[in-house]
């Protein structure tokens, strides 16, 4: 039975209402906001993040949100620091912490208690790159007995065809000095979460997000971008942002607005597919449609009140 502390999550990709949610059910539920947006961290960008305003906000506190100046790193390490910060702030006002966001790395770090320490981002990225190689040249069983010999408990939980969750946990196993299957038994005293996904068809959704960088090139999208692209573009940070990095051929007169915005759109349709991946085979979600059945918010609210009284 889970004794940790509740922290309510919607999740998904983006352009599915995930704010607005997050707004109905904070003022439900006497909740406060925690960002899990890996870009809605940088000051100044926030046409392109989607950054909620502070009149949507409705008077609701939200947390990492412009935390870092664009040239700054915001690692996941750093994330899961700040995160549990906010989770211990709300909590001693006797609130309920809401996490809402699409990156679903930072999510499950949070979640699954992995220790990352203090190190970027990048050295992860080369852990992580090296087992991906190894599963290559030696195969996926392979790679699984890799797993197996340092944590075999960990490694009866995981199919050998699921190459990302395996090397998940050797990476984890090689940053942290710890077991996978310890981390994982450990985060479940800590958290009892309630992870809302939303989601919606998937024709949908591509013209819903097709749609949402139309407008954001009439909300000011363009004045961002020259922003970063004048502060060092795609060296920086922040600067790599699928909806920022597009538009740079166009600040360099190699493309038209059009052909970057039709790269965009693209770029971000993919991104969509991949979080809707990522959070439909590593976390525990419970997905509504809010798009095409609204109606779908009373069971929401439902769910919500008997996760909340157990």
């Amino acid at each position: 039975m889970q004794t940790g502390q509740k922290i309510l999550l919607i999740v998904g990709p983006t352009a599915v209402g995930k704010t607005n949610l997050s707004i109905e059910l904070a003022k439900k539920f006497n909740a406060e906001i925690i960002s899990g947006d890996s870009m809605q961290v940088y000051r100044k960008l926030d046409v392109g993040t989607a950054k909620i305003t502070p009149s949507e906000m409705r008077g609701i506190k939200h947390y990492l949100i412009d935390e870092c100046n664009i040239d700054e790193r915001f690692s996941v390490a750093l994330f899961i620091e700040k995160c549990r910060k906010a989770i211990k702030e709300i909590q001693a006002q006797g609130k309920l912490p809401l996490i809402v966001g699409g990156t679903g790395f930072y999510l499950q770090a949070l979640l699954d208690n992995f220790s990352l320490g203090n190190d970027k981002y990048d050295s992860q990225e080369v852990i992580r790159n090296k087992w991906h190689a190894f599963a290559k040249e030696k195969g996926q069983q392979a790679l699984w007995e890799e797993l197996a010999k340092t944590d075999l408990l960990a490694a009866q939980k995981i199919p050998v065809t699921n190459e990302r969750r395996v090397v998940r946990a050797l990476e984890v196993i090689e940053k942290t000095g710890r077991l996978f299957s310890q981390q994982a038994d450990q985060a479940s005293l800590e958290f009892d979460p309630f992870l809302i996904g939303l989601t919606t068809q998937r024709d949908v959704l591509y013209e819903r997000i097709n749609r949402r960088v139309d407008l954001m090139l009439t909300q000011g999208l363009l004045e961002e971008v020259k922003y970063l692209y004048a502060h060092g573009g795609s060296d920086l940070p922040s600067g790599k942002g699928i909806g920022y990095k597009e538009f740079y051929p166009y600040l360099q007169g190699l493309k038209t607005l059009e052909e970057c915005s039709v790269e965009a759109k693209k770029n971000s349709r993919h991104y969509a597919k991949r979080q809707l991946t990522w959070f439909r085979n590593k976390m525990n979600v419970n997905w509504y449609d809010l798009v095409l059945h609204p109606e779908e918010l009373t069971q929401v609210i439902n769910d919500v009140e008997i996760w909340l009284e157990h």
